[in-house]
């Protein structure tokens, strides 16, 4: 078991009734999306991608070496998640 995997299962075995542990994503401006709780993610192959950690961040620039995760890349492109109006505007062109 990973250290993630062994933390999250304490935290289930502790959690009363039957909910789940919960999962969120949150979408950083103009950067990542950081992804907190036991989901799995799956790689291009549809296979479960290791997780080390209960927090994790993704890439959305699609600039990251380290794929799915994000390196710090949309610092340096200039990604942006929104134009002035609210509406995706992705890398700029």
């Amino acid at each position: 078991m990973t250290m993630f995997d062994e933390s999250m299962t304490a935290r289930a075995d502790g959690a009363t009734g039957d909910a789940a542990p919960e999962v969120t994503v949150t979408a950083c401006p103009d950067g990542p999306l950081l992804l907190r709780g036991p989901a799995t993610i799956l790689g291009p192959d549809g296979e479960p991608v290791e997780r080390r950690r209960a927090t994790v961040a993704l890439c959305r620039c699609g600039g990251t070496a380290i794929a799915p995760w994000c390196d710090g890349t949309h610092k340096v492109n200039g990604y942006r998640s929104t134009d002035q109006r609210g509406t995706s505007a992705g890398p700029p062109r």
